[in-house]
């Protein structure tokens, strides 16, 4: 596939994928009260629960600071994408990374503008919309033992996406560092060499 065409193939995965993320959390959060449980099947439920940290509601670090390191971490996917494009990376390894930043993206405009747009934090502390809930296993007494956690759309297209390059394209990843690697090495004799003559 051609350059352009993985450009478009990328750009209209992620766009598609966070607008299907940003549909659902805004459904939930105008249309369910916090808290708030409906049962679709006896092993998945719709909740709507708000995440302060990062997943699963784990928090270790101030909200400002975690808002931050996302956009950092965004803006470092999105520059090696762009690298992967220039090294003719495999279409489905690129697609892959798309989802996971499409997640990560997904995560950062709830951190960004959710407190805003529903009036209880000022800009970056948003808390993450969650919605998905799938109790499969009970123990004797009737408690959820898996899954516990709550969580969204942008979450499972980070942790599918990682399931399916470590399955997948665990080569991908590797060659494409030791092709930057490559590169920089061919390019001093080069210059090396231009020098000479």
């Amino acid at each position: 596939m051609s350059k352009k065409k993985q450009i478009l193939c990328l750009t209209g995965l992620i766009l598609v994928l966070v607008l299907f993320d940003q549909l659902l959390k805004l459904y939930i959060a105008y249309n369910f009260r916090l808290g708030e449980a409906r049962e679709v099947t006896r092993w998945f439920y719709i909740c709507f629960v708000e995440n302060d940290g990062i997943a699963f509601g784990i928090s270790f670090i101030p909200k400002l600071l975690l808002t931050l390191l996302r956009i950092v971490f965004v803006g470092v996917v999105i520059w090696y994408m762009s690298r992967l494009i220039r090294h003719h990376a495999s279409t489905g390894y690129l697609l892959s990374v798309g989802a996971l930043t499409a997640g990560a993206i997904g995560n950062i405009i709830d951190c960004l503008f959710y407190g805003l747009l529903f009036d209880y934090a000022p800009l970056c502390y948003g808390k993450v919309v969650d919605m998905l809930y799938f109790p499969l296993i009970h123990n004797s007494a009737g408690e959820v033992v898996f899954f516990q956690p709550v969580f969204n759309l942008a979450d499972s297209y980070i942790t599918v996406s990682v399931f399916i390059i470590v399955l997948f394209f665990t080569k991908d990843f590797n060659n494409s560092f030791s092709k930057e690697q490559n590169s920089s090495n061919n390019t001093i004799p080069q210059e090396q060499a231009t020098e000479n003559k």
